[in-house]
């Protein structure tokens, strides 16, 4: 397996942790849901723990990748994440925006990875 492939997967689960931790809490179904997205990206429990450990620390933030369709695979695993507790908190939609924003993801482009997500 290509170490930065890796790399790109403990980094998209690291980010799912700090969204998830993004309300000051984790309930049970972000919990099952960054295990599960754990699972799908190949990861194991290790992987798991230093993700959530990460996402638990002064340091956690979000690590955003530099490719498009990386950027859309974010954004799209955090809309779920946000999704996950069926609860849009205020300090999770500002994290989101300030992700969006930060790599220049058109308005037009964010709707479209939503309604996708969403669908």
């Amino acid at each position: 397996m290509n170490e930065n492939h890796f790399s790109d997967r403990i980094r998209q689960l690291r980010n799912l942790v700090v969204m998830a931790m993004a309300d000051g809490t984790i309930g049970e179904r972000e919990v099952a849901f960054v295990a599960e997205r754990c699972h799908e990206l190949g990861l194991g429990e290790s992987e798991l723990h230093h993700a959530i450990r990460f996402g638990l620390g002064d340091e956690a933030a979000l690590e955003l990748p530099a490719g498009s369709q990386a950027r859309d695979e974010l954004m799209v695993d955090l809309v779920r994440m946000m999704a996950a507790d069926g609860k849009l908190d205020e300090s999770e939609k500002r994290l989101f925006a300030l992700a969006a924003a930060k790599m220049q993801i058109s308005t037009e482009r964010l709707n479209q990875l939503i309604d996708k997500t969403l669908e």
